[in-house]
């Protein structure tokens, strides 16, 4: 992410967007992990817990908050709009199934960014059309991280939004250090991945091969 205040328009200009997952963390808290993430550069981070009881979600997204602001770090909350807006965070991420676009604007004022996960060339135009400020693209891979995920759209459609759709997107979906450079290659500039980096030993280790595969490819 760009120097400077984050801000709807640039809240995926980074290279790597994490997203929080506490029973894949080997027995870590989400804040140990955030630390380390944010330690290595890491400038957007979505919380995704959501097993967790409101009261602990909230205590934890407050200090995540004050975390990711010291780190100048975008924050974003999964599904939960209230949540998000009482932490302040800088967006909030909802599914297909979720409330409409409209609607969460509503709730959210005009200075919280909005992330759409999409799956299919129509799911993107739809999101474009209704003011989404980003979407998810994919998955790309199959992935075990939820439970009600979808099957793997592959490249194919990876590629159209690289060519058809002019909002910010992010590639995610059972992306890992061994594939990442072939999601470069065909078009993506920001990748999400979760269970890669908070199952990693080292974290900060994991994000710096992760980076070295991305730039590598991106070169090639």
């Amino acid at each position: 992410m760009s120097a400077g205040k984050i801000t709807r328009q640039n809240i995926l200009d980074t290279d790597i967007y994490c997203l929080t997952a506490e029973k894949f963390s080997q027995g870590r808290s989400n804040l140990e992990i955030i630390k380390a993430m944010l330690d290595s550069g890491i400038k957007l981070i979505q919380y995704r817990e959501k097993e967790k009881k409101m009261g602990a979600k909230y205590q934890e997204c407050l200090e995540i908050r004050k975390m990711t602001r010291e780190a100048g770090a975008a924050f974003i909350i999964n599904d939960d709009i209230e949540l998000a807006i009482l932490v302040e965070a800088d967006g909030v991420h909802i599914g297909q199934e979720d409330l409409p676009i409209e609607a969460v604007r509503k709730l959210v004022g005009e200075n919280m960014a909005i992330g759409l996960s999409t799956h299919s060339p129509e799911q993107a135009r739809d999101a474009v059309n209704r003011g989404a400020d980003y979407i998810g693209v994919g998955p790309i891979f199959r992935t075990f991280t939820k439970d009600d995920v979808c099957d793997p759209v592959g490249f194919e459609y990876l590629e159209y939004v690289v060519k058809n759709i002019d909002i910010p997107f992010v590639a995610i979906g059972g992306i890992k250090e061994n594939n990442v450079a072939e999601v470069v290659k065909h078009g993506a500039r920001c990748v999400a991945l979760v269970t890669e980096i908070v199952e990693a030993e080292n974290i900060g280790t994991k994000i710096n091969a992760l980076r070295d595969a991305m730039q590598s490819s991106a070169e090639s």
